[in-house]
């Protein structure tokens, strides 16, 4: 999902996220709201959030969500470790068949459970693709090498039916805007949407950029596409819960959506008034998750939706992800979980820090707050080796986020439970959820 995010933004004065809160708002109230209320191997997974020095944005004594007392656990406390697609990757292997990723699979849950966890965030969309047989999207090519290609069986069912078999929950997680990477994958499939829109010559609906292919939401079809692909997962496939990823605009420069922008722009002065850029990706990306969210409720309303932005509130703004409106305002999402991936002795955004910050931020009671912890750097050179300082870091950071009334925590990644350099950290952490 995410590692290499660059840390950027982290001067900006008070005053400065004041008036960007204020834009945000201002786009909402254009927008009207919501209606009716990652590196392994060569390849990055994005998870790595910059700082921000942003003051809170909600006075200290704000309840939030949740409501649970200081230092307690909540009755249903989120355990849960993402399983990134290179965890569940069978394109390297010699034997790509059912039985051999079933058993890759069984083994995932069974470690999982043992270190005290109770729910798997297992990547099901990772580059506009499927680990399941899909009507929009072309089979993903971590099964066989190449994209399109049918494995001869349905993963996500047997994945759904494994976690839940052991007493976990599944959340799909997806990356919605995402196609390829720095050439991963390195051939898309005719299926793929992005050959047909090719073929169909409908412009600017995707858009490559540095090695890059990514889905423009300011486009209709974009958005139906999305959605659609969410509700094809939510109807065919019991599972508890979707999740977005950080990645949303890949970029801060217009050259992205300079034509889209630009049409916007020439309808919008017609009636005298026109959001700039950022507002207006904002206002893109609230219209999806929120389309996002009313097609998940209007199929099963007990699924829950939600989203794990970058660790840094400046940052998620300028990439189009309106972090302060999905924290506070009914209709967006079920639960957030920020990537706090730094430590407590962090030079710019120390853990405690962050964690407050977005304590409280996240004001509407339908929301829940989740921490996203950085298993992958306990114990190792991250942070000019300050996490090699001691190695109860995550400890005290369950510890903390319990005690200010966060709803639970979310482990990166999965391979990172067993690494060595992490071994004792997480070993310190399974005494907190065993």
């Amino acid at each position: 999902m995410k590692h290499e995010r660059l840390w950027q933004g982290c001067g900006a004065s008070v005053a400065a996220v004041a008036l960007l809160i204020a834009s945000v708002l201002l786009t909402m109230a254009v927008q009207g709201g919501p209606p009716g209320r990652e590196q392994s191997g060569s390849e990055s997974s994005g998870r790595e959030p910059a700082a921000s020095s942003a003051a809170p944005f909600a006075s200290e004594s704000s309840p939030g969500s949740g409501g649970n007392p200081v230092n307690t656990v909540p009755k249903d406390e989120m355990r849960a470790v993402w399983v990134p697609y290179m965890s569940l990757a069978m394109n390297a292997q010699a034997d790509q068949s059912k039985a051999a990723f079933q058993k890759k699979f069984d083994a995932i849950v069974a470690n999982a459970k043992s270190k005290g966890m109770n729910a798997l965030i297992v990547h099901v969309r990772p580059f506009g693709d499927a680990l399941y047989p899909s009507d929009y999207f072309p089979w993903s090519h971590i099964l066989t090498g190449v994209q399109g290609v049918n494995p001869g069986y349905d993963p996500l069912a047997y994945m759904v039916q494994a976690t839940h078999k052991a007493g976990l929950k599944i959340h799909a997680w997806i990356n919605p805007l995402r196609i390829r990477t720095n050439n991963t994958p390195t051939a898309l499939a005719q299926s793929n949407p992005y050959n047909k829109w090719q073929l169909q010559k409908l412009s600017g609906r995707t858009v490559t950029l540095d090695n890059g292919i990514y889905y423009n939401p300011a486009y209709p079809e974009v958005l139906k596409l999305i959605t659609d692909g969410v509700a094809e997962i939510v109807k065919k496939y019991d599972v508890d819960g979707v999740q977005f990823d950080d990645y949303f605009y890949p970029t801060e420069s217009s050259i992205f959506d300079t034509g889209s922008y630009g049409a916007y722009l020439a309808e919008a002065k017609k009636n005298g008034s026109a959001m700039d850029l950022f507002e207006w990706r904002r206002a893109n990306i609230n219209k999806m998750v929120s389309m996002v969210y009313r097609e998940i409720k209007s199929i099963k309303p007990g699924v829950v939706f939600g989203i794990s932005p970058q660790g840094n509130v400046q940052n998620d703004l300028r990439m189009g992800a309106d972090v302060v409106s999905w924290a506070s305002t009914a209709g967006y999402v079920d639960y957030i979980c920020p990537q706090l991936y730094v430590n407590f002795e962090h030079p710019i955004l120390p853990f405690d820090d962050g964690a407050k910050q977005w304590r409280q931020m996240v004001t509407a009671k339908s929301v829940q707050l989740y921490f996203g912890l950085a298993v992958y750097k306990a114990g190792s050179d991250a942070d000019e080796g300050t996490w090699k300082k001691s190695n109860d870091i995550l400890q005290k950071q369950v510890e903390l986020g319990r005690q200010i009334g966060g709803g639970g925590f979310m482990f990166y990644a999965y391979d990172q439970l067993d690494a060595e350099h992490s071994r004792e950290e997480v070993q310190n952490v399974i005494k907190l959820l065993n």
